[in-house]
């Protein structure tokens, strides 16, 4: 065999370098539980890191554990508390492990014989989680590569349900344009989503907000009634659990009964907050949420998985087969449904990665309890911030936050300038310095800080000392402005 091919697949070597590289990432979670002094978010731009790579390309000879110390110089460090970026969770360690194995093993999930064991473990893990949602034991789902992926699945279903004849193969009709309402604060996926399946701007019919920046549920009729007097034909509903930008959750048992006395399918963008239904604490939030026909949950946000990993659930288990169905071959000729153990005709994808396996082994070692506990922990981070916030003089909060995300600015007393262009600077200059990692967004037609409480091992301290940071270059920028 060719020298290169017999070093690439050595077992020696892949031991050797194997364990080097989890002696350094045990180093590295160390430091990062100790909130040791280090850039979260290192500072670059884009064209030196290209020119950096691009150098190192080049540059002869390689030094593998060299280059595994490299990028995590150069990465976000999600796992340091001082992160309070996006929606991006520090992977539980055995997890990321589990994943390795994944990486390594290579089934494939096209069909059964590819990916055998891999296949049985998602459809026990997809049943957990049903049972864990409060759907019914008809319930079935898929897993597929993050929340984008899942919002589209779960329309797609949608649409070959509710439209009345099948779309797949006949396509849209121009005669009745389709639509779907949805908050104006949901995730930019769910409008994608529409526009890949063809509906165009027309296809997003925006649900009016109410002062909580939730959807104003007292306006669903009318807004239903607007869009058909436009000759729309609206066939979902889609309710958010929670919203990126503030994380606030929509009152999905109202949206629920809506839908059902309008005969419309209901969606549920829960890929962030979903997982609150572990929570006996705040699992008020995603009341309804079990009367869904489709749910959207990313166990790499909420449930401590490494990223892409997202479940879809459907309330009639039938539709996770007629998604993707072509010419009905969803039903065989003997009327039985097309077998679960084949997903190729149930995702996206063709070929899928072993999704299911990571979450599992977190299942096994911990039980629900760690997923409880994650929720509790940083949800309640987000409640202790939002007092904080509200004891400072000069802060201001977006709304009152539902779980982890929270939006908020600081305005110095007798400030009369440029609000937005303030809070953007606050920003730039903590961004510079590199101690902490944080965000901001739009709201209401206004700029605020966002802060996204990931780490649950960030502590009060943390947040005391953000503030402080906050408060430092607010007063030292107010005078430009």
């Amino acid at each position: 065999m060719n020298s290169l091919l017999q070093h690439a697949f050595n077992p020696e070597e892949f031991r050797r370098e194997g364990h080097k590289l989890v002696d350094l990432l045990s180093a590295y979670l160390h430091d990062c539980r100790e909130a040791a002094p280090m850039p979260v978010l290192p500072p670059s731009e884009p064209a030196e890191m290209e020119k950096y790579w691009q150098g190192e390309l080049k540059n002869p000879g390689f030094d593998l554990q060299k280059y595994y110390a490299t990028l995590i110089s150069q990465a976000n460090h999600i796992h340091h508390p001082r992160y309070m970026g996006h929606q991006v969770v520090p992977p539980a360690p055995m997890s990321a492990l589990t994943e390795l194995l994944e990486a390594l093993l290579n089934n494939g999930m096209a069909i059964y014989e590819m990916g055998p064991s891999a296949t049985a473990i998602e459809r026990v893990v997809l049943r957990w989680l049903t049972d864990r949602m409060g759907f019914p034991a008809s319930a079935e789902g898929v897993l597929t590569s993050g929340g984008s992926a899942g919002n589209l699945t779960g329309l797609l279903a949608a649409r070959q349900a509710m439209c009345g004849y099948d779309i797949w193969e006949g396509g849209n009709r121009d005669a009745e344009p389709l639509a779907l309402m949805v908050s104006e604060e949901a995730h930019y996926s769910v409008a994608r989503a529409a526009r890949i399946m063809g509906w165009g701007e027309k296809g997003i019919v925006k649900i009016p907000i109410d002062g909580n920046l939730r959807a104003d549920t007292r306006a669903l009729s009318q807004t239903l009634n607007q869009a058909r007097q436009k000759g729309l034909r609206v066939i979902a509903v889609v309710g958010n659990a929670c919203t990126t930008s503030t994380g606030t959750y929509d009152p999905l048992d109202e949206m629920a009964g809506f839908a059902r006395a309008e005969g419309l399918w209901f969606h549920v963008d829960g890929a962030h907050g979903g997982a609150a239904a572990f929570s006996e604490k705040y699992s008020h939030l995603v009341k309804g949420i079990e009367l869904a026909d489709s749910v959207v949950i990313d166990f790499h946000k909420m449930m401590l998985a490494p990223a892409l990993t997202t479940a879809v659930l459907f309330r009639n288990g039938s539709h996770s087969y007629e998604t993707f169905a072509q010419k009905a071959e969803y039903l065989l000729a003997n009327g039985k449904k097309q077998a679960w153990y084949d997903s190729a005709g149930r995702t996206l994808e063709c070929t899928k990665k072993m999704l299911g396996v990571k979450v599992f082994a977190m299942i096994k070692l911990y039980g629900d309890g760690i997923f409880t506990e994650y929720i509790n922990t940083t949800y309640d981070l987000g409640q202790t911030l939002a007092g904080m916030l509200k004891r400072e003089s000069g802060f201001e909060l977006a709304t009152e936050p539902d779980g982890n995300i929270v939006c908020f600015r600081y305005i110095p007393p007798e400030f009369r300038g440029d609000a937005d262009a303030l809070t953007a600077e606050i920003r730039k200059e903590i961004i510079a310095e590199a101690g902490f990692y944080i965000v901001q967004t739009r709201s209401g037609g206004c700029t605020y800080l966002r802060v996204t409480l990931m780490n649950p091992f960030t502590g009060i301290s943390d947040l005391e000392a953000l503030l402080v940071r906050i408060r430092k270059s607010g007063d030292a920028l107010a005078a430009k402005y």
